[in-house]
């Protein structure tokens, strides 16, 4: 009676199910176990099953083997009716299971079912109840009512503890739970631009890496990993800044000073590349600040031939600084270009400038300094008007002056390419007005600024040819020509010259060379034809004597 009723008492107040539980362990025939034989029938209408030593019509009925039911919900409605049905009956017992329909239950009671659905079966067919440690884990009314299953029996027959303890997930409340991938996390972002990275799409990746640095600016592998990026667009000026950025969020981040130490390497600053390779620790070897020492060195010879005048010495010393690793320096290239211009190599100074990397100005002097790209301006601009570029021989002087216009030698520069370019353009309209004395002056005028510029000197053979100067002509457009290799056009007018003094020989074969870099071309064809059938003349005349 006093069990029954601390039962009852310990059922109401929810937890005390458990320690009723655990209490009627160790009892053979738990008196509160509701017992059903396996056959035909209801389960409503099942009888009592009698108690440890209590008989039938005074003998013992064969002994069946129990079957534990698990009890079924009722609703509060049914509880109550039970619980003032059983305290109206005092002591006695009902001997038969009233079950009442099936309806969800509350939130307290479904803590109590979830827990009795621990009791089952194991494979073996041996009987468990729930350990401690389930119970802990199922503490929580609000991480059982997640569940919502309609039926105790679609709980799932596992170990919770265990699920937990190797790993396996289970969507059991909030216990563990799977997140879905988070599309604005920046390290999965990083992710997806180091494969974009690894598949050569660069500018994807750039792009990705940018993205990771807008959600968090504070990683400094983001601006790291950017940096590369940038080094396969060949923007290494902007991947110098991103790099320094990796390094003052992470002064020790070895990556960083290795790939600065090696970016600087290819722009030519050795110094700052010995620095960096010292910084980055493991990441480098000694070969690297030796290579790196070897180019500071290399970059000092190339300084001292500049301001001898030793042009052959700088075009080797450039050289082999380009086979340092310095293959990205503009200053370097600025240094051939200009060695190149020193020895009449017009061309191929251009096309030094051309195979340069390109850099935006504003960029280089905020990290070379302006005197020192105001200099590879004023090489570009040389270079430029050699060539014959005018507008764009100023147009790189102008911007050399804005940054640095205290240099005498910028300030030479920038009156030399006014004074050349101005006698191209008078010169120029002299010469379409037949006005070809008055032309070969201004002519001469921008050849006393500048001897061995081809387009003036090709310009004053044309001026000569109209003049009747041939042998003058041909002179100036071979000197054009020297400078130039390529010049069709003072080729052409070389050959013109040469038809009109009769060496016809010269002048076919200056024409041929120009119907292949000028094909189609129908008055040269006429020239070449016209050339061919006087020197078969020619030849005709003085083989009759």
């Amino acid at each position: 009676m006093a069990q029954t009723a601390k039962y009852a008492m310990e059922n109401e107040i929810g937890c005390g199910f458990m320690g009723s539980l655990f209490h009627l362990k160790g009892l053979l025939r738990p008196k509160n176990t509701v017992m059903l034989e396996v056959g035909g029938g209801s389960p409503h209408s099942k009888k009592r099953q009698p108690l440890a030593g209590e008989n039938f019509s005074g003998q013992n009925p064969p002994e069946k083997k129990p079957i534990p039911v698990r009890r079924p919900r009722v609703s509060d409605a049914a509880r109550k009716s039970s619980s003032s049905s059983s305290n109206n009956s005092g002591s006695n017992k009902s001997s038969q299971l009233t079950v009442p329909s099936l309806t969800k239950p509350p939130a307290d009671e479904e803590l109590s079912l979830a827990l009795s659905d621990q009791a089952k079966f194991d494979p073996n067919g041996a009987h468990y109840r729930a350990s401690t440690g389930n119970v802990m884990l199922l503490g929580h009314l609000g991480n059982i009512k997640q569940l919502k299953r309609d039926s105790t029996s679609d709980l799932p027959k596992v170990n919770i503890a265990k699920k937990v303890e190797t790993g396996q997930h289970q969507l059991l409340g909030n216990i563990v739970r799977n997140s879905p991938r988070n599309k604005s996390n920046p390290d999965v972002i990083k992710s997806l631009g180091n494969e974009k990275y690894k598949q050569g799409k660069y500018e994807e990746a750039l792009a990705l890496y940018d993205r990771s640095i807008s959600v968090d600016p504070t990683k400094a592998c983001y601006y790291s990993n950017k940096s590369a990026a940038l080094v396969e667009l060949g923007r290494f000026v902007e991947a110098v800044f991103v790099c320094r950025e990796a390094i003052r969020i992470d002064s020790s981040y070895l990556n960083a000073h290795f790939r600065l130490a090696k970016l600087y390497l290819r722009l030519g600053e050795a110094e700052e590349a010995i620095n960096h390779y010292k910084c980055s620790g493991r990441k480098s070897g000694p070969e690297n600040i030796l290579r790196a020492q070897d180019l500071k060195n290399c970059l000092d010879k190339c300084i001292e031939a500049r301001n001898l005048g030793d042009w052959k010495k700088l075009l080797n010393e450039t050289n082999i600084a380009f086979s340092l690793g310095s293959d990205s320096a503009p200053q370097i290239y600025a240094m051939k270009a200009e060695a190149l211009i020193g020895l009449r190599l017009h061309e191929e100074a251009y096309k030094v400038i051309q195979n340069a990397p390109m850099f935006t100005t504003e960029l280089y002097a905020e990290l070379f300094g302006s005197s020192v790209t105001a200099g590879l301006l004023q090489v570009h601009a040389l270079v430029y008007m050699a060539n014959g570029r005018f507008e764009d021989a100023a147009g790189a002087v102008e911007q050399a002056l804005k940054l640095d216009n205290c240099s005498n030698s910028i300030k030479l520069t920038a009156e030399r390419v006014r004074c050349v370019g101005s006698a191209r353009i008078n010169g120029n309209r002299l010469f379409k007005g037949s006005r070809y004395s008055e032309a070969l002056v201004s002519y001469n005028k921008g050849l006393e600024k500048d001897p061995h510029n081809s387009v003036l000197l090709c310009n004053r053979g044309a001026c000569r040819y109209k003049l009747g100067q041939y042998e003058k002509a041909v002179e100036d457009c071979t000197a054009a020509l020297v400078l130039r290799p390529s010049y069709s056009k003072a080729r052409l007018r070389r050959a013109n010259s040469n038809a009109q003094l009769e060496k016809w020989g010269a002048a076919i074969q200056d024409y041929e060379m120009v119907m292949q870099e000028i094909p189609g071309d129908e008055d040269v064809s006429a020239a070449f034809s016209e050339a061919k059938i006087q020197l078969n003349k020619m030849h005709n005349t003085s083989g009759s004597y």
